[in-house]
């Protein structure tokens, strides 16, 4: 009898798909289960080790290597397979969560969990009222002792459920969503089940499906690897708790600099060759008394950034190309061997500058000369200067206009900025393009750095020492924490000429391919597709 346990599996499912036919509720469900090739394995697993266990002695290192074979071949589980098994090793309500109400003493179903069984079955729906588990009243029981039945339950589990009177049926489409911050469910003591909770991180992509409660929205992380969504915080639950430990995690090192170093963060002692060697204390306090740029206080306020899929049509403009990265890492330097590798296509932004126009110079060529009073009326009254600094009395700045001006003549316009800037540039209908340049390993920066020498706004043309490989390894690590959920992609400059290459194929994919950009950059946007 037990030796035809996969015959009796195989008349049960040509049963099934009879009843798939005829459409009735449920069958595609279990059809989609009873024909999974894990369990036809399990099946003839177990009569094996029956046929084996009437055998004496049981041969079981002969049927090991049989029996891994078998194994061997069969696929992976679902994600509708490992939801069955929870479900039959530890018996719960799966997929959905339940309350009892405070007055009357009742219990009643909650929430249904998106993509989850209760939710395919289609058998249990919010409000629903539970009187009866297993023959055993709940009413007036809290809900941590019907779970205990539940768990204590063997076999068949039956529940006696009154529907609730009116069903809501949800019409919401999903809003995408790009987190802002890190979020842990079992470090959060509100949630109401962590179990049901989902963790992610800042920059994650997140599918939302739900948002019809007011403190906990369900939703899925992109690419879906979950058929059921998970519980996370609404974005006005964030706000609120913001402060706690469980909403944001950061680094000690990160909070020191926020709390003490605001100002000095990125210092003016940089290695790069261009103008932000020059930067001023009193610049930078300047700029921060007229707008903020900090993105810290925007994710708190925004713990959620909505997303759109957005494919470039060819009649657009190409999008802005930044680069960004901890000095010395070679920004500047990949910047322009791109520009150098092919300058029909790839443009940098033409500075402005106070200092007088010197001898073969051109107007708009090199720099925008213009003046004093001008520029720092652009500067603090309609700040159109993305970057700025200082040198022998002399201002210079990339501004805003000029990045407009290269995207309209339908080059790709490249620039590399310090990462406050990246949240300016991002307001505008430019729609950046944001890549890291993250320094490699110590031991890759001491190799590759060996016979190169770098500028600095104290010594000229000298050899990186230990201390400046330290500090460009502390100040790479220092961008990534504060500001990745800005990175649309990252590359490790541990080879100049393959880091350049890898840029260049990335900037063909961020111009031509669909990419996840913010909603509120003024875009044509497409539906993701199903």
């Amino acid at each position: 009898m037990l030796s035809g346990v996969s015959e009796v599996l195989s008349s049960v499912v040509e049963d099934v798909s009879e009843a798939v036919n005829r459409n009735i509720s449920g069958s595609q469900l279990l059809h989609e289960l009873l024909s999974a090739p894990w369990l036809r394995a399990l099946l003839k697993i177990y009569e094996c080790l029956m046929q084996f266990q009437r055998l004496s002695p049981s041969p079981l290192l002969p049927c090991a290597s049989g029996l891994l074979f078998e194994v061997s071949k069969a696929h992976r589980p679902s994600a509708e397979a490992r939801e069955l098994y929870n479900l039959l090793s530890s018996p719960h309500v799966q997929g959905a969560t339940i309350r009892r109400d405070e007055v009357t003493g009742d219990i009643y179903i909650a929430r249904v969990i998106h993509g989850g069984l209760a939710d395919r079955s289609g058998l249990l729906h919010p409000g629903d009222l539970i009187v009866e588990v297993n023959g055993n009243s709940v009413v007036g029981l809290e809900p941590e002792k019907v779970i205990q039945i539940l768990n204590s339950s063997i076999g068949t589990i039956l529940f006696k459920v009154i529907p609730r009177s009116t069903q809501v049926t949800s019409s919401q489409k999903p809003v995408y969503m790009r987190a802002m911050v890190d979020y842990c469910p079992l470090q959060d003591s509100s949630i109401p089940c962590p179990d049901a909770g989902m963790a992610f991180i800042r920059g994650d992509l997140l599918e939302v499906v739900d948002q019809s409660d007011a403190l906990w929205w369900q939703a899925r992380k992109l690419p879906c690897g979950a058929s059921f969504a998970g519980l996370i915080p609404s974005a006005s639950m964030l706000r609120s708790k913001h402060k706690e430990q469980w909403c944001i995690k950061t680094r000690l090192n990160v909070v020191i600099f926020s709390q003490k170093h605001e100002s000095t963060f990125f210092p003016s002692a940089g290695f790069r060759r261009s103008f932000r060697l020059w930067r001023r204390t009193s610049y930078r306090r300047r700029r921060q008394s007229c707008t903020s740029c900090s993105p810290s206080s925007s994710a708190l306020s925004s713990p959620y950034e909505e997303v759109a899929l957005y494919q470039r049509l060819p009649q657009e403009n190409h999008r802005l190309i930044i680069l960004i990265g901890a000095s010395g890492v070679g920004v500047n330097e990949l910047r322009k061997r791109l520009i150098k590798l092919n300058p029909s296509t790839f443009q940098g932004p033409v500075p402005h500058t106070t200092r007088p126009i010197k001898e073969g110079e051109q107007a708009g060529r090199e720099y925008h000369f213009v003046t004093k009073e001008l520029f720092e009326y652009m500067f603090c009254s309609i700040f159109r200067f993305v970057e700025y600094g200082e040198s022998k009395s002399h201002l210079y700045g990339t501004s805003i206009d000029a990045i407009d001006e290269v995207v309209k003549r339908g080059r790709m316009c490249i620039i590399d900025v310090e990462p406050p800037g990246i949240h300016l540039l991002r307001l505008r209908n430019l729609k950046p393009y944001v890549i890291f340049i993250k320094a490699p390993s110590p031991e890759t920066l001491r190799q590759t750095r060996r016979n190169a020498r770098i500028i600095t706004s104290y010594a000229v043309n000298r050899a990186f020492t230990e201390e400046d490989f330290l500090e460009l390894e502390d100040t790479s690590q220092l961008i990534e924490a504060k500001y990745k959920q800005y990175f649309d992609n990252v590359v490790v400059n541990d080879d100049l000429q393959d880091a350049c290459m890898q840029l260049c194929s990335i900037i063909q994919q961020a111009q031509n391919e669909p990419q996840w950009i913010p909603t509120d950059m003024n875009i044509n946007t497409e539906s993701r597709s199903k």
